[in-house]
């Protein structure tokens, strides 16, 4: 979202592995209401069942295979790659050996399996763009209502205890794992 602000030149691919019915729609509604109507941005929501990457390995790997072929990222964001979730874990690893060669930032997201580990990139948040970006999950995701950790305090926490690791200016950031940054 801020970095979309700051630049609004910028070409976005979003891929979502797996995203049924209800899930479809949250996905596309969400990106488009964050990418609006930009030129050279891209939603794709794959063909994959959600809980079954790992046992569809070879057609998600050729998935991967095709994004490699449609696009060169300057900078790709994809799941943390200890995430105990398992579709998580195989989309990071492949996102790691098909873009060997790109900058890549892993994010975490919190669920259930307490997976969260020490992040190593952080990104100062304004206040305001921390709160938005809450309530903008909270709106478009309401598939995952249901779930006790899927609330504001939660997501502002995590943001919250992550400015306060990076000693934040407004006391917010987003975390990632960066395995490899290449300085020119």
């Amino acid at each position: 979202m801020q970095l979309i602000e700051r630049d609004p030149s910028l070409s976005v691919r979003w891929v979502v592995m797996s995203a049924h019915g209800e899930r479809t729609a949250e996905a596309y509604r969400s990106a488009e209401r964050i990418l609006g109507d930009g030129d050279g941005h891209e939603i794709r929501v794959g063909p994959f069942q959600d809980g079954f990457l790992p046992y569809q390995g070879r057609a998600v790997k050729e998935y991967f295979e095709e994004l490699k072929d449609d696009f060169d990222p300057d900078l790709i964001l994809t799941h943390f790659s200890g995430d105990a979730h398992q579709d998580h874990r195989l989309v990071s690893e492949l996102t790691w050996n098909t873009f060997r060669d790109h900058f890549i930032l892993e994010f975490e997201i919190p669920k259930y399996d307490g997976d969260f580990g020490a992040p190593n990139c952080f990104i100062q948040l304004e206040t305001n763009i921390a709160e938005r970006k809450v309530r903008h999950i909270l709106d478009h995701f309401t598939s995952q209502r249901n779930k006790t950790w899927f609330t504001e305090d939660v997501f502002l926490s995590i943001m919250r205890l992550r400015g306060m690791e990076c000693n934040a200016v407004n006391h917010y950031a987003e975390a990632f794992y960066c395995r490899k940054a290449v300085i020119e």
